[in-house]
């Protein structure tokens, strides 16, 4: 841990280039190994071409020589000329400087031999020049044996200086290898590094962004209940504080909108409820009889107050439905019979609009909220009787799919416009009334049911062919981890 701190910058670019030095260097030491030892292979290679090419030359420059030399020797032994002498002289001249030239470059076996033909050199030499012209005819046997020595002495030169190039060649290739090997490893050594290099960048720089990218995506969301804490660089973590100062500040906007909708509610209702009281007093006739007109407008008013009384409850409900939606508080419960509990409590409802009832629901055991779950039923069954003619059929199924539970509610209605979908699930839209509906909704009853089903981290689907009217499809885990909502974002038609 000391170490990843102090390799940890303070700011996103310092980060940045302690990244780039740790994947620059190991290339950048690879790189100038490479060039070393290229820059050695390719010297030493050029110094054995030309070694080769220079011996070759040298050893034909002294078979040229000998040849020169035997022939001007036996000339001068014929011809008895004194400058046949001179011109063996300078050619013995010639063949010795070749010779030294050779032996310069020559290794210790061929320097041996090179001087044993210098030996060989200077005993022609002296029988040529200490030799009285015309005498050396009995010594032309010898004088031809001492020319044959050196010529074998040449030739073993020549194969000396081939067996020294090709040793230098062996050892090139040698070397050649042992830089191949080198660079190899280096260059595994190098994957191990750029890996590191490339996990400290992400653990630096990702894990922030991530941490970033999760508190927008919560903020957009409306999670507002997890603080915000980003860790890294200092540019990061400065934006991280930003991200804090909002949500705090979202959360009191929304803490302000709940207590605006609560208080203005409770204010409402007062003078409402006097309105109501009124208007009853006026139908029934408490200050005198009206007549049918008056009755009329009465009754207006008397519906239209029913009708702002239940927006008023609505706004609340909501507003408490807002406010139990941060967390779940699970446990293990039957399916069955809470939906049971819920039919009882719509009996009367179904009675009165002569609903009947399709039931399938298998017997499965949730972990989840066991409220949440409840209000989900109520308000997808209060949709399903609001919006379907009397005497129509209410469709329940749930059944267990692998680890998920499968809910269908479905009614016999004029079911949902294409160009209502987006919006049904979005608080206090109503959508538009159809022909056979008794009872106009509310507005946020799929509102609360798309939250609640989030929470749980299922999908709600409104599903076409199956049955004439409205079907909302839920999918959700059977067994359910605390987890925070995402408002509004997993809702879809199939």
């Amino acid at each position: 841990m000391a170490t990843m701190r102090w390799l940890r910058p303070k700011s996103l670019s310092g980060l940045m280039l302690t990244g780039l030095a740790l994947l620059a260097l190991p290339l950048l030491a690879a790189i100038v190994t490479a060039a070393v030892q290229f820059s050695s292979l390719s010297a030493m290679g050029q110094r054995i071409v030309i070694d080769s090419v220079t011996a070759a030359r040298e050893s034909q420059r002294l078979f040229s020589e000998i040849d020169s030399l035997e022939r001007t020797a036996r000339l001068y032994d014929v011809l008895e000329d004194p400058k046949l002498l001179q011109v063996y002289q300078q050619q013995d001249a010639l063949l010795t400087a070749t010779r030294t030239e050779l032996y310069q470059q020559s290794t210790d076996g061929a320097r041996q031999t090179l001087t044993q033909l210098a030996q060989v050199q200077q005993q022609i030499r002296v029988m040529v020049t200490t030799t009285p012209p015309g005498t050396q005819a009995a010594n032309a046997a010898g004088l031809g044996k001492l020319f044959a020595q050196l010529g074998a002495l040449v030739d073993r030169t020549a194969e000396q200086s081939n067996q020294q190039i090709d040793a230098e060649m062996a050892s090139l290739r040698a070397l050649t290898q042992r830089a191949r090997e080198l660079l190899f490893w280096q260059a595994m050594l190098l994957v191990p590094l750029t890996l590191l290099a490339i996990y400290l960048l992400t653990l630096h720089i990702g894990r922030p962004l991530r941490q970033i990218d999760r508190a927008i995506s919560d903020l957009g969301h409306g999670r507002l209940h997890q603080g915000i804490s980003v860790n890294g660089p200092r540019d990061l973590e400065r934006l991280g504080g930003q991200l804090e100062w909002l949500r705090l500040r979202l959360n009191e906007l929304a803490e302000e909108r709940n207590r605006f909708l609560r208080h203005m509610s409770h204010e409402l209702k007062t003078p409402l409820a006097n309105i109501r009281e009124g208007t009853d007093l006026l139908m029934d006739g408490a200050v005198g009889q009206l007549d049918p007109n008056q009755r009329e407008v009465a009754a207006i008013l008397r519906d239209n107050g029913i009708q702002l009384q239940r927006m008023i409850e609505n706004l609340l409900s909501f507003s408490a439905w807002q406010t139990s939606s941060a967390g779940l508080e699970t446990s293990e419960f039957r399916l069955r019979p809470l939906v049971k509990q819920v039919l009882e409590n719509q009996q009367l409802t179904l009675l009165s609009q002569r609903m009947r009832l399709s039931v399938q629901v298998d017997d499965a055991t949730l972990y989840a909220d066991r409220g949440k779950v409840r209000l989900i039923l109520e308000n997808l069954v209060s949709n399903a009787i609001k919006y379907s003619p009397k005497g129509g059929t209410v469709h329940i199924r749930a059944q267990s799919a692998g680890p998920n539970l499968v809910l269908d509610v479905a009614d016999t209605g004029p079911g949902i416009p294409k160009e209502d979908r987006e919006h049904v699930f979005r608080a206090f839209y109503t959508g538009r009334a159809a022909n056979g509906i008794s009872i106009k909704g509310t507005g946020i009853g799929l509102s609360v049911v798309l939250e609640f089903v989030t929470a749980h981290g299922g999908t709600v689907q409104i599903v076409d062919g199956q049955y004439p009217g409205a079907h909302f499809r839920i999918q959700m885990p059977r067994v359910v981890r605390n987890q925070p909502p995402e408002r509004g974002k997993q809702a879809h038609a199939a």
